[in-house]
């Protein structure tokens, strides 16, 4: 109740400025132009957003008669496929242009029916500020969520620095493995073999070399996680087993990965947690 609003309104306010963009870019949402949809690919989830009523990856896909992993690449990775023909896309494009433009909401922008570019500033900001708003409540629950582990690694990093802990610099180490005792680092890669022996490298929250640690000891791997409630825990539970299934296949039963949980974690997702790491 206390974090959740401001860590919301803030990307709703930097999301309204995205959307206030590419209304300019539009001519206001009256010229939809594949040349805009070519060159600014990641506008797309904005425009979906900006139809009556707002239109689904799938929909669009089926509405406008284009590829759909056109739609995908655009809305998910911000890019046009880099293999798709030249004559195929443009062809794509104007279509999702034409579906826009004809299903933009009249109730938001207002002076579509007034069949004006211009609209006032007053006009235009309100219908960036809904946009924005529907766009931040389809990923409610990330926003949030990423603004409590950042949180928990701030509060983290300070209960480290009273116990006398530093962060590790560019460059003191060469691997994890190989931290100073005494330091700690955030967002590091530490790398793990899969099932088919290959090697590739899985991020982690927090890597601590403690003070007392032994030559050849592993630092302690803590991960930040944070739910708002029940239900989505126990579809997120497998990612950390995963994750402590790979790295004891790597590095045996002597490395910790811990877990610090704030918000809503009941006792099937630590069961659960607990019955993978026995």
């Amino acid at each position: 109740m206390e974090f959740a609003p401001k860590a919301f309104r803030e990307t709703r306010v930097n999301t309204t400025k995205q959307v206030e963009d590419a209304l300019q870019w539009t001519k206001n949402l009256t010229d939809v132009r594949l040349d805009l949809l070519r060159a600014q690919p990641a506008v797309l989830p904005i425009l979906r957003m900006s139809t009556c009523p707002p239109i689904a990856r799938d929909r669009l896909t089926g509405l406008a008669g284009v590829s759909k992993n056109l739609v995908l690449k655009m809305d998910r990775d911000g890019e046009i496929p880099p293999r798709m023909k030249t004559a195929d896309l443009l062809c794509d494009l104007e279509k999702i242009g034409n579906i826009i433009e004809k299903m933009a909401d009249p109730d938001i922008f207002v002076w579509l029916e007034r069949k004006d570019e211009q609209g006032t500033e007053e006009e235009i900001h309100r219908a960036a500020t809904i946009v924005a708003d529907r766009l931040c409540g389809a990923v409610a629950d990330p926003i949030i969520r990423n603004a409590q582990e950042h949180r928990q690694l701030a509060a983290m990093r300070k209960w480290l620095e009273v116990k006398g802990y530093r962060i590790l610099q560019p460059g003191e180490a060469n691997s994890f493995e190989d931290m100073p005792a005494g330091t700690f680092s955030f967002r590091s890669n530490v790398p793990v073999y899969l099932d088919d022996e290959k090697k590739v490298n899985i991020p982690v929250d927090a890597v601590i070399m403690p003070k007392n640690a032994a030559s050849g000891s592993f630092p302690v791997l803590m991960e930040a996680k944070s739910a708002g409630d029940f239900t989505n825990v126990n579809k997120r539970r497998k990612e950390e087993a995963v994750k402590m299934s790979q790295l004891q296949k790597t590095y045996g039963d002597k490395i910790t990965f811990n877990l610090f949980l704030c918000g809503y974690f009941d006792s099937g997702y630590l069961g659960y947690e607990a019955a993978v790491r026995n």
